[in-house]
């Protein structure tokens, strides 16, 4: 191989390296930096230590209202779900159980999921269509349904964070890699692995197995 074909060869070797770099530091010259307001109108998020909340109040009484004109149609007057829509309210007690009925008061273990979830999807099929006092309002009367806070209660910016929910210390971080890694096998079966299921338990426990036969079958 000639010595001029070795430099052309190592000439392009380097370039190809260095493309990849060139292309990080080089601006494609497309677009504009986001101003201020218009990251503020998306980030709206909040956290659980009432980060991200916009300034209102919304008393229980006003959330009565906005649910029934807003939200029963789907949720029931009080909370108890129309047809497969989620239920809102109840299940205390129910977590644990073979049929547990994960509502607000039941399952979720921040005010700010529900707070959070409100602001950004509903009502359902006009999403961000409620103020936030209507907000705080709405979420409030859903305290007041899972008998969270007295009927004159008002919620807002300064005492949200003083709402605990019943299952906020029921959650846990996944540790599967510390509980479980004894399970876990250094060279794992790749082929023709048989492995006899055996029964454990049925689905119809908890009411979902269809009508005839043994569907829904719970194997290991």
């Amino acid at each position: 191989m000639s010595k001029s074909r070795n430099l052309l060869l190592t000439s392009l070797l380097a370039l190809a390296i260095a493309a990849p770099a060139l292309a990080q530091t080089k601006k494609a010259g497309l677009g504009r930096e986001a101003h201020p307001e218009e990251v503020k109108a998306w980030d709206t998020d909040v956290r659980p230590d009432g980060l991200g909340l916009p300034p209102g109040k919304g008393s229980v009484k006003e959330g009565e209202a906005l649910f029934l004109e807003r939200c029963a149609s789907c949720h029931g007057e009080f909370g108890e779900a129309v047809g497969r829509w989620p239920v809102l309210a109840g299940g205390k007690g129910t977590i644990k159980s073979a049929n547990p009925e994960k509502t607000v008061g039941s399952f979720w273990p921040y005010l700010s999921t529900t707070f959070d979830y409100i602001k950004r999807a509903m009502p359902y099929g006009n999403a961000r269509s409620l103020s936030d006092d209507e907000v705080y309002a709405i979420t409030a009367f859903l305290l007041s349904l899972n008998d969270l806070v007295k009927d004159d209660f008002v919620l807002s910016k300064e005492n949200f964070t003083s709402v605990k929910m019943p299952n906020v210390g029921e959650f846990y971080d996944d540790d599967r890699e510390k509980v479980e890694k004894h399970f876990w096998k250094k060279d794992p079966c790749m082929t023709n692995c048989k492995v006899e299921a055996k029964v454990t338990g049925r689905a119809r426990v908890i009411d979902v197995t269809p009508d005839g036969g043994d569907k829904g079958l719970k194997v290991e």
